[in-house]
């Protein structure tokens, strides 16, 4: 089978073709609010290289968060355009699940015992058992605060939700809905403003 599959929840997108479990190429795109926008642009890059018409693609399978509105907003669309013109499914999978399955750290927010949820990082840390690792842009953002875990420098590919992982989880696959587990900043900073 062959897959696209897509993140672009994080600062960093990522973009992978795979062939029945094999990587054919990847790529990995930073950029707080631009990655996401050039995801068709390293899809097209990846195909090159990889020597595939994305006619040849079996399924197409997107992250869905939780991240940023507009990040995930950009991925799904495009993966649901990208499955509509070429006739092909389109499948989801959790972000978080594709940073655990990458080398089994802990993530914020899902691990061991810890659901799918989004808590302020003195409580994470409360959650957290001696020594765990955690990886992904909020272990980078709150280091001090997760003092007592195990955190990989900050250029470290464990905090990056590799598309490749999406493609391997395929246990995991469900429709291609965002996974915001929170209010979006709007919503939130309008509903603070009404409290005042």
């Amino acid at each position: 089978m062959l897959l696209l599959a897509l993140d672009t929840s994080t600062d960093a997108a990522t973009a992978c073709l795979a062939r029945d479990g094999e990587v054919l190429a990847e790529s990995m795109t930073r950029g707080r609010s631009t990655a996401a926008q050039r995801l068709l642009d390293d899809v097209h890059h990846l195909a090159r290289a990889a020597r595939i018409s994305l006619d040849e693609l079996d399924a197409v399978v997107a992250g869905t968060g939780p991240g940023t509105f507009t990040g995930l907003r950009i991925g799904l669309a495009s993966a649901r355009a990208l499955g509509f013109g070429l006739g092909i499914p389109v499948h989801g999978v959790g972000t978080l699940d594709a940073l655990l399955a990458g080398d089994g750290v802990e993530v914020f927010c899902k691990g061991a015992g810890i659901e799918t949820c989004a808590v302020a990082p003195d409580r994470l840390a409360e959650l957290l058992p001696e020594g765990a690792v955690v990886a992904g842009d909020g272990a980078i953002r709150y280091r001090e605060q997760l003092a007592g875990a195990a955190i990989p420098p900050d250029g470290s590919p464990l905090h990056v939700p590799w598309a490749r992982h999406h493609a391997a989880l395929s246990a995991l696959w469900g429709p291609p809905d965002p996974l915001y587990v929170r209010a979006p900043d709007a919503d939130r900073s309008i509903a603070a403003g009404a409290a005042s």
